[in-house]
């Protein structure tokens, strides 16, 4: 990035651009010197506005600021051109002459090119030229020019520095941007309370998030490519409106400023309705109530006053109707769905009558926002007209509730989506971090787009901060949904952090966030709680994650110090405080759960020393909160990070944990893996997987004891065999495969001290190593077969349908989808016009068993979720999933959304022990399949599926 004439840092298929005749490309500073900007003073102020940007951003870069005219000097060598088709006169004399090739531009929806020229007009030597179809295509191709020469979307918002050079230069090639995939790309901020706190401590004491914050919203969503906005609108923020400076000045930068499924006709309820109905009185003196089959005419006024208001501005109007402040709506005279049905097309009718004569034909878009109740109303029988947006919901948790059918989808006002990467509610909330992992994201988007859901995507971002990633790439998608692929959402990564931090550390920061979104993919730190993972089972899972989260941010600090000191705090803010939160936020529930079954085992100090860790893990979450907010940036961020700001429910906190008054005994206790306490479940080991297994050997009082183990075979390795315990031992067995015979053996383990004696039984089964080299496919081990699902041996499309993998999906590395999301259902003769997975298994015993397919979440309200396995030729099962989101705490909905899986269960019959083929079809499309894993009686407890079985690869 700081080299001098640094390559393009735009996406490569969303702007296209031609071989350079001029391989040094177009210098904006060179010796000392700035190229002026011109635009004509006639322009749109939105684009003069942005030509003021890209002369600041010249100046970040070379320290010297270019002239920024409105009129052509007399005589120049160099000049930047800025203008709009049609309204630069400029732009339109080079179109005229044929010298600015604009056919793939004009007439487009916000689209650009940028051009050098030479001798574009008498006494100028060369120019850059950037035209824009419209005003914002032209501001778009302006920010393009920024983010050429380094200076990142994020340099305000995430403090990512401009690499200082001497000459500033952009390739010469014309470059192209098409219009969007997405025509209104923009973001919701929402639940807003850190970003309150930080507004009116660091911007403007006065206000609860005014017009200075809000112009750093709109150059962001400018630089990101987006153009849409719908504004704070919680009790603890000032409303839109409050601040006239608000609506003119997103007029000014261009930006089109809408309203939430609750803020109908851009109605703020939460401040605005109480006022109006204190001065709209009814006779007898009550105040009116927000309802439209008690009070229209009132309501009726209420949003007309804000049409009239508003009118002059480039605005998206919000139709329908909910209750004040998010809730449901209110229809006191009308408790049937089809009474509400009527009601509800009695609104949309006078809002219509009321943009049409205060609005006029600028009143667009409009939506509407089937959100929760409003689209059970809407699927009963709501008359939306033609020409109005339709705004599809996901379940606030990132999965699409409902798409379009093929009559909504020709309709001529289009669809939307309104998507979560950030949430307050039910069944829990996640406003701390971001946590959706990006290729979940982009199933969801890709899905959403084949359905032809294209005229506009908002995204639910919170207080802005900590999505900064998903927000980036939520925007590329939007623009140009076509780029990433299933194989290489990972490289947005590289590409994008690359563009912040330098591409020399794009692939190692890339591969830092892809973990991070993986474990919480398992589970988001935010919604972590008591005994999630489990400490017994599996290796003990939930320490297993804490070594992942520790050598996570062991990687994520090694590499922060090679840095550039001026890029530590936005590599705090963009990469390590994520990883550090989420881990300690992890950590302290693990150490709580320690503690909680050190208390059932009957220990004695260790129940002390993990009350101690879980509180220390605690209070170092909090510190390193503190940090961000006080230290980082020179306190810019004071009060913007909070994991428990206190509107937010359901928010993990501190742990209780048990203490223990210190005795003066002592004695031996133990846990094998796989139990609680005691030995009872054998240790298992398989020449297969070649695992190894924990003791947990433990002083049951606060006095220190001698200790030993001893092995029964002298193939049984163990990590220690004795010493000074004082609180606990962590004690690993393996085998010696060459030494062991072939067979089934069950050795023991002996624990001894404090005058006691304990005994560990092992179950150990050597097929040898021939058979291991031989074996094909998966092989059971332990009772169980356990397989990621993306790892079939072959997959069979048919019909126009078929299974693809998705890399960064699921629990693991990858998931498997079926697609095209488009295709019709199938549900009869599977095996001959179903797409198919093949996975080969090798079983040693015979039987009935459970089949546990983990699928990721999706619905369909108005369709199902299905899928169907078979083993060998056997019949196919037809599997259910939920298709309906809830909304609700404890039911299969909110366990799926918590644990961003569901778990789908049949039973197959393996007939004799040997081969087998396990089958999975589709029967809905758009399914995608994580895990599956067999239970032959050996699988235990554990939130995640065992680990996966042996396969020779």
């Amino acid at each position: 990035m700081a080299a001098a004439g640094a390559a393009p840092l735009l996406p490569v298929a969303a702007a296209e651009a031609a071989p350079s005749a001029d391989p040094s490309g177009f210098p904006l500073l060179r010796d000392g010197t700035a190229v002026d900007i011109v635009v004509d003073a006639a322009e749109d102020p939105a684009v003069i506005r942005a030509a003021g940007d890209l002369q600041a951003d010249v100046e970040r870069v070379g320290g010297v600021r270019p002239g920024l005219l409105h009129t052509v000097p007399r005589r120049s060598e160099l000049l930047v051109l800025v203008g709009t088709i049609g309204a630069s006169p400029v732009i339109d004399r080079l179109v005229a002459q044929r010298r600015l090739d604009v056919s793939r531009v004009k007439g487009r929806w916000e689209a650009s090119v940028t051009q050098v020229v030479d001798r574009p007009l008498p006494g100028v030597g060369r120019a850059l030229v950037i035209a824009g179809s419209d005003r914002r295509g032209t501001v778009y191709g302006v920010y393009d020019t920024s983010e050429r020469i380094g200076v990142s979307p994020w340099y305000w918002w995430a403090d990512v520095p401009v690499a200082r050079r001497d000459t500033v230069t952009v390739p010469a090639g014309p470059l192209i941007r098409k219009e969007p995939a997405v025509r209104y790309r923009g973001i919701f901020i929402n639940d807003e309370q850190n970003l309150t706190t930080w507004s009116r401590r660091t911007r403007e004491p006065d206000k609860n998030i005014g017009p200075k914050t809000y112009e750093r919203v709109f150059e962001l969503l400018l630089r990101l490519k987006a153009n849409y906005l719908w504004p704070a609108m919680h009790p603890y923020s000032d409303f839109f409106n409050k601040h006239r400076d608000n609506p003119e000045l997103a007029q000014r930068y261009g930006i089109v400023v809408g309203s939430s499924h609750p803020e109908a006709m851009l109605r703020n309820g939460v401040h605005e309705w109480e006022p109006w109905a204190e001065e709209h009185r009814a006779e007898d003196g009550t105040l009116p109530l927000y309802d439209y089959t008690v009070n229209p005419s009132v309501i009726s006024d209420y949003w007309r006053a804000r049409a009239r208001q508003n009118a002059a501005y480039e605005s998206s109007w919000t139709i329908g109707m909910r209750g004040l402040h998010d809730s449901a709506l209110e229809t006191k005279h009308a408790t049937t769905v089809p009474e509400k049905v009527v009601v509800m097309n009695d609104i949309i009718a006078d809002q219509r009558r009321i943009l049409a004569e205060e609005v006029g034909p600028a009143a667009e878009p409009q939506i509407f926002i089937p959100y929760k109740e409003v689209l059970e109303l809407y699927n009963a029988g709501v008359q939306v007209p033609e020409d109005v947006t339709l705004i599809w919901p996901d379940d606030n948790h990132g999965n699409m509730r409902q798409l379009p059918n093929e009559a909504e989808r020709s309709r001529p006002g289009g669809n939307g989506i309104y998507y979560h990467l950030s949430y307050w509610g039910r069944p829990r909330s996640y406003l701390w971090l971001d946590t959706t992992q990006l290729s979940k994201v982009w199933q969801e988007l890709r899905r959403v787009h084949e359905h032809r859901v294209d005229r506009m995507w908002i995204f639910n971002v919170g207080d802005i901060k900590s999505i900064e990633t998903g927000l980036s790439f939520c925007l590329d998608m939007a623009w140009d949904v076509d780029r990433w692929g299933p194989g290489d959402v990972g490289d947005f990564l590289v590409e994008w952090a690359g563009r912040q931090f330098g591409r020399r550390y794009g692939s190692e920061i890339a591969a830092i966030r892809t973990e991070y979104y993986r474990l919480a993919a398992q589970r988001r730190p935010e919604f972590i709680d008591r005994a999630v993972f489990s400490t017994v089972h599996h290796g003990d899972e939930a320490g297993q994650r804490m070594t992942a989260y520790e050598q996570l941010l062991d990687r994520a600090r090694r590499l922060g110090a090679k840095l550039p000191e001026a890029y530590r705090d936005a590599y705090y803010e963009l990469v390590e405080y994520p990883v550090h939160g989420a881990w300690l936020m992890n950590l302290k529930y693990y150490w709580a759960d320690r503690n909680a079954l050190a208390v059932r085992q009957g220990r004695g100090a260790g129940t002390n020393r993990f009350a101690d860790l879980a509180e220390a893990a605690h209070a170092e979450e909090q510190e390193i909160t503190r940090r961000y907010n006080t230290r980082i940036a020179g306190g810019k961020w004071d009060g913007i990070v909070n994991p428990y700001p206190s509107e937010i429910p359901k928010a993990p906190g501190r742990p209780a944990v048990t203490r223990l008054p210190r005795q003066e005994t002592s004695g031996l206790g133990l846990a094998s893996e796989g139990n609680e306490t005691g030995a009872d479940r054998p240790l298992s080991f398989s020449s297969y997987t070649r695992d190894r297994r924990f003791v947990d050997v433990f002083n049951t009082g606060f006095l220190p004891l001698e200790w030993r183990a001893e092995a029964s075979a002298p193939w049984v390795r163990l990590s220690t065999t004795g010493g000074e315990l004082i609180d606990q031992v962590r004690v690993w067995a393996e085998i010696d495969w060459p030494r062991v015979p072939e067979g089934t053996h069950r050795p023991t383990l002996t624990f001894t001290g404090a005058g006691r004696s304990i005994q560990v039984p092992l179950l150990v089964v050597d097929d040898g190593e021939r058979a291991r080299r031989r074996a094909r496919g998966f092989v059971e081990a332990h009772g169980y077969v356990s397989i990621d699902a993306a790892h079939f041996d072959l997959a069979v499309p048919r019909g126009g349908a078929r299974w693809r993998t998705v890399r960064g999906l699921g629990r693991r590395a990858a998931a498997v989808e079926a697609v095209p999301t488009t295709a019709p259902p199938i549900a009869e003769d599977l095996a001959s016009r179903s797409p198919e997975l093949r996975y080969r298994i090798r079983f040693s015993t015979p039987g009935t068993f459970p089949v546990t397919v983990f699928r990721l979440p999706s619905l369909d309200e108005r369709g199902k979720r299905r899928l169907a396995v078979a083993l060998d030729d056997q019949p196919p099962t037809v599997l259910s999933g939920q298709a309906v989101a809830t909304g609700n705490r404890g039911d299969a909905w909110a366990r799926n959304v918590e644990e961003g899986i569901e778990k789908l269960t049949t039973r197959v019959t393996v007939s004799a022990p040997g081969e087998h083929v396990l089958r999975v079809f589709m029967v809905d499309p758009g399914i995608a399949v994580d895990q599956i894993v067999i239970d032959t009686g050996g699988v235990a407890g554990g939130y995640l599926a065992p680990p996966e079985s042996y396969r020779r690869t």
